[in-house]
């Protein structure tokens, strides 16, 4: 069984006071018009953290009203680029004051690891912020050659008013995975966080004020999905829906836009990643990046890379040592600088994850660690690994979300293939090989949005990521992120006497 260290937290530390629980519309804080609170509850106890405004259509409704003011008569999109990237600058300093404190938010809402979430979560999301900061005065057109006694070019426009619905997962990082770019591109913004992990969108909609983004321009609008989700993807005045979560409710929002203004849509919508080891790989490095591939954030990640194929050379002194390693990760409280693995983020999501891992054992994969409840509170699971996983079988074809690995035996590289792309999902895959053919080869076959080659888990503000298949479709990261936030519009005008054409 994996070491739990629940309990032993840095002496000395305090849990943040939680300021702010209303509803952000206009640049003020609000109550919900109805009056309904909904609880935010602590995943290392159950315990209620805090009671949050609850939004329903009313309440978003005065969200985008205010976002299409703003748009429509603010000063956001007719700053200059440059004017706007001075703003999210400062927005992006005045986090970085408060890395502390957010990562500790997070940790309390989420289950995140505090030492992780200040050297890497608010970190990267800061310098998502700074990327798109220095972009918002490099968007521009192209001059057209047209046939005739004509010229023409075409404009970048921003596409106006904006609904981001992130998930719980990495609750700061994916706030400014699509507001960053939305904002830089001169759009204005409607959040709706996750109802399990509110807490830290409500400080970024202080900390945005406090930077001089206009009121209207960045709105945040606590709530659940059936309601306050539904309200803002089929609402007439929003221009565009950027989502990430599961392909059942992509597909909701996919009628919700159609059924409405047939708003563009981009999703991001979970996967189920191979990673792919073969003989010549280095079997320690195989190891850890494979175990991490899974347990890391308590394989509550979009790329967990939750179906590991083993070429039969090393495959059982992999799984000997996988199990090991599986062993020592330390399960706890995630404000323990010892934990390696946090609560999972809910009730509802522990209660999945158990019910995968009984899956797995009744669908006759063998499971050789883990597979249990740990602690005597929370939501705190071993990390489980399967052996003699089939294709066919629950633990393979459906994303767990939780830390379950599931090893599958190849022998050719055509067969790693062509198992690699069993899945309806198509979002990242991993390649541990010191050939440099069957990196070039099985990176250009595996149907997948990012490949990393001995590598795992590497982000970057300036690589696109998005999905093949039912992992979805549109980009987030990189100059493709901004793009889809953005019009192309052509001007032609007519020129006489032109000495050349």
């Amino acid at each position: 069984m994996a070491e739990n260290g629940n309990g032993s937290v840095k002496e000395g530390f305090k849990i943040p006071e939680i300021k702010y629980t209303k509803l952000f519309i206009n640049g003020e804080f609000v109550d919900a018009a109805s009056g309904k609170l909904f609880e935010t509850r602590d995943p290392r106890t159950g315990d209620v953290i805090a009671n949050v405004a609850e939004a329903d259509k009313v309440d978003v409704d005065l969200a985008v009203k205010a976002a299409r003011e703003a748009f429509d008569h603010g000063p956001w999109p007719r700053m200059s680029g440059y004017e706007r990237g001075r703003i999210l600058y400062k927005y992006a300093d005045l986090i970085e004051q408060h890395i502390e404190e957010l990562a500790a938010i997070d940790g309390i809402d989420a289950g995140k690891l505090f030492e992780f979430g200040k050297a890497v979560d608010i970190p990267g999301a800061v310098r998502m912020l700074r990327y798109y900061a220095s972009a918002a005065d490099k968007i521009h057109g192209e001059t057209l050659k047209l046939t005739g006694q004509h010229q023409g070019y075409t404009l970048k426009e921003p596409i106006g008013v904006v609904g981001v619905i992130i998930p719980w997962n990495f609750p700061s990082m994916m706030f400014f995975l699509k507001v960053s770019p939305a904002l830089a591109a001169g759009c204005t913004v409607v959040v709706k966080p996750a109802e399990q992990t509110p807490l830290s969108a409500l400080f970024y909609a202080k900390l945005a004020k406090e930077a001089g983004i206009p009121d209207g321009a960045l709105n945040v609008v606590n709530g659940f999905g059936p309601t306050a989700g539904a309200a803002l993807t089929s609402h007439m005045d929003v221009d565009n829906i950027s989502f990430t979560g599961s392909p059942e409710i992509g597909r909701v929002i996919m009628q919700s836009a159609a059924t409405s203004n047939l708003k563009t849509v981009s999703l991001e919508l979970g996967g189920k990643s191979p990673f792919i080891i073969f003989d010549d790989a280095n079997l320690d490095m195989a190891v850890g990046l494979a175990s991490a591939a899974v347990f890391f954030n308590k394989g509550e990640i979009c790329v967990a890379g939750s179906r590991v194929y083993v070429q039969e050379g090393i495959y059982d002194e992999f799984v000997k040592r996988v199990i090991e390693v599986a062993k020592g990760w330390v399960v706890g409280d995630p404000f323990d600088p010892k934990v390696n693995m946090g609560p999972q983020v809910d009730k509802v999501q522990y209660e999945r994850v158990l019910k995968y891992i009984e899956y797995g054992k009744r669908d006759g994969a063998t499971l050789l660690t883990g597979g249990k409840p740990c602690g005597d509170k929370g939501y705190y699971i071993e990390p489980t690994i399967f052996a003699d996983v089939k294709e066919d079988m629950k633990i393979a074809k459906d994303e767990i979300f939780g830390p379950v690995m599931s090893l599958i035996k190849f022998k050719t590289i055509e067969e790693a293939i062509e198992r690699a792309n069993c899945t309806k999902y198509g979002l990242a895959a991993g390649i541990l090989t010191n050939d440099i053919n069957i990196a070039n080869r099985v990176s250009r076959s595996v149907r997948a949005g990012t490949v990393w080659i001995n590598c795992y888990f590497v982000f970057d503000a300036d690589a696109p990521f998005g999905g093949y298949k039912m992992s979805g479709f549109g980009r987030d990261q990189g100059m493709n992120a901004i793009e889809k936030y953005l019009q192309v519009k052509s001007v032609i005008t007519p020129i006489y006497n032109s000495p050349w054409l």
